[in-house]
């Protein structure tokens, strides 16, 4: 125990000469201080806590919980799961060709990506994943599964499966392969000579492939009269592929973005490098709220330089760098060192957040900021739209069908009914096959109403109020009014379960490819 004391000390006054400066004296002395308090009450709950304590765990749960008071991104891996740290950073990748998460406590595939792995293996969007190399996958988090599907091209892995509507196992084993996920998964020459391109993240070649696909569109047809770049759910990626994604539309040597940290000498300005594709083609760039940190880049440059019209939904509101640095016995913290600011000057990051999810600032308490031609916008909340449109996910209900999943398992129940070998004739009519499967699951919406007429039930009963008949009929009043409330969106469901199915034959590009026969925000941009 004396020699612990010892070396809190000697840690202390390290630290305490080690950030020392002449001006901060008074900061210095209260880090040195908090410091001191911080190893004498770790060292007194271990010491004399009445059951037994794992000093790592404790650690582990007082340092996650300082990160956590700052922002969402701000993490810190002990030596524990570096070994997952590391792969899902530096080194391997998930090369099994789809994507997952978990639906009814199983991993459930997504999205299978054409020509892949999954997809030579015969995997189907909806299978559920039982075990991974003999190791059963239920109860287990979804960075245990990746970390399980990961590995080298080349090596193999046995999945056991089992498919929606059959009660027996698939076992098949799939060779990882050696792919990206393409970027640009979809690009087309819509109606009145628009060309419609769709980044999905920004990933190696993102800017090249954008530039590629105009001038694709541009030779087809020389007299295209504007261009739709969709950033809706693209949650971003590489910085530089950012500024090359810009560079498609701006000039050369223009400003992108600066960084700002507490290091002065660290903060950065990065500028286009090359001659654009085009910077007089009419644009229109779509965003919504899961478009994010990269993405926000594109679509508030092109804003600022009042180079195109943003329509949808405010975005995300992640504006940040983040640095991992080694803080010994093979931990790692990932913090945050810097912020982004856009040519206007503002800062796209938001500044309230509640849940782990950003929370919208009204306009008169964030600064105002000037485009080139002086329009006004506005910081610390993401990019907002000059053209704002209501997306479906934003209705109640529909949130909490997509939040059930109820949709994707619909379909997933389903999709052989509904194959098609042509996707110009791929349509859904059938309704009320949808609403009987709502009620055959018994399925209840989690809506806000509903949420609060359940707990105001409970409270009720708790203390002792008779209200059953009440009850009965506030329940069957609810139950009426949900199901005119899906009839009232009946064509933006209808809209989201083409889309899903198109998703099972067509891939990525097929759901996109529907979409766009109902998307009221490309219209909009038309």
């Amino acid at each position: 125990m004396v020699m612990f004391q010892k070396s809190l000390y000697i840690l202390s006054a390290f630290l305490f000469l080690a950030i020392s400066s002449p001006t901060d004296n008074r900061r210095e002395f209260e880090i040195s201080r908090n410091l001191e308090i911080f190893a004498q009450v770790y060292k007194e709950l271990n010491g004399g806590f009445v059951d037994e304590i794992d000093p790592g765990k404790l650690m582990r749960t007082g340092i996650t919980a300082m990160v956590a008071s700052l922002d969402p991104f701000t993490n810190y891996f002990p030596e524990s799961d570096i070994e997952r740290y590391r792969i899902q950073n530096e080194g391997k990748s998930n090369n099994a060709g789809f994507d997952f998460r978990f639906i009814q406590q199983y991993a459930t595939v997504t999205e299978i990506y054409e020509g892949q792995s999954a997809d030579k293996a015969g995997i189907k969007t909806g299978d559920q994943i039982i075990a991974i190399d003999g190791k059963d996958t239920y109860g287990k988090s979804a960075e245990e599964v990746d970390f399980f599907l990961r590995g080298t091209a080349g090596s193999s892995v046995s999945l056991t499966l089992r498919r929606p509507g059959s009660t027996s196992e698939i076992k098949t084993n799939l060779v990882r392969g050696d792919f990206e996920v393409p970027n640009v998964p979809y690009f087309s020459r819509l109606e009145n000579d628009i060309a419609y391109i769709s980044l999905t993240t920004f990933t190696p070649r993102a800017g090249r492939n954008v530039s590629n696909a105009l001038r694709d569109m541009r030779q087809e047809n020389p007299d295209l009269k504007g261009v739709i770049l969709d950033l809706r759910e693209n949650g971003g990626g590489l910085l530089m592929e950012a500024i090359s994604v810009c560079n498609v539309f701006i000039p050369k040597n223009s400003l992108v973005v600066t960084t700002k940290g507490r290091i002065k000498e660290q903060d950065r300005l990065f500028n286009t490098t090359q001659d654009a594709t085009d910077t007089e083609i009419p644009l229109v760039v779509l965003i919504n709220r899961r478009s994010a940190s990269a993405s926000e880049i594109v679509s508030g440059v092109i804003q600022d330089y009042d180079r195109g019209v943003i329509i949808g939904q405010r975005s995300y509101g992640k504006g940040l760098v983040q640095n991992t640095v080694d803080v010994g016995y093979n931990a790692r913290l990932k913090l945050t060192t810097s912020k982004y600011y856009i040519p206007s000057g503002r800062s796209i990051q938001s500044v309230e957040y509640k849940n782990g999810e950003p929370v919208e600032v009204p306009e008169e308490k964030r600064v105002a900021y000037k485009t080139l031609n002086n329009r006004m916008v506005y910081d610390g909340g993401g990019i907002a739209p000059d053209l704002a449109i209501q997306h479906p996910d934003n209705i109640p209900v529909i949130q909490s069908i997509l939040r059930q999943d109820l949709i994707f398992r619909f379909v997933s129940r389903n999709a052989n009914n509904y194959k098609s070998n042509d996707i110009s004739n791929l349509k859904f009519n059938d309704f009320d096959k949808f609403l009987a499967f709502i009620k055959e699951e018994n399925i209840e919406f989690e809506t806000e109403a509903n949420k609060a007429w359940k707990e105001f039930s409970r409270k009720s009963k708790e203390e002792g109020y008779t209200l059953t008949e009440t009850q009965k009929l506030v329940a069957e009043a609810l139950e009426k009014e949900q199901k005119a409330i899906l009839e009232k969106y009946k064509p933006e469901i209808l809209n989201l379960i083409e889309k899903e199915i198109a998703a099972r034959y067509f891939y990525a590009s097929g759901r996109i490819k529907i979409g766009l026969r109902n998307d009221p925000e490309v219209k909009e941009a038309i």
